[in-house]
């Protein structure tokens, strides 16, 4: 399993949005960790973004690098505007 990390940013915002679209966000966040080829269908690599990647859960959007131990939450946002 890959250690999760969240950045400031990306913790407020999991405190910010209703309680269950957070603990849905957390569980597919702790899937992706434990078995990263399960949602390999949900997970892109963004174009020009030196590794950012992105895991689509829904109308959200969860921004992340991962390095092989770390799995590094930079962003969670509604889909309109994660990429800004």
């Amino acid at each position: 399993m890959l250690a999760i990390t969240f950045t400031r940013e990306a913790a407020k915002a999991l405190k910010r949005m209703p309680a269950n679209v957070a603990a849905t966000i957390r569980a597919k966040i702790e899937h992706y960790a434990t078995d990263p080829d399960s949602l390999a269908n949900n997970v892109k690599t963004l174009k020009g973004s030196n590794g950012l990647r992105r895991l689509r859960i829904g109308d959200w959007r969860v921004i992340f690098t991962e390095n092989g131990e770390v799995l590094a939450i930079l962003k969670i946002a509604p889909r309109g505007e994660a990429y800004e």
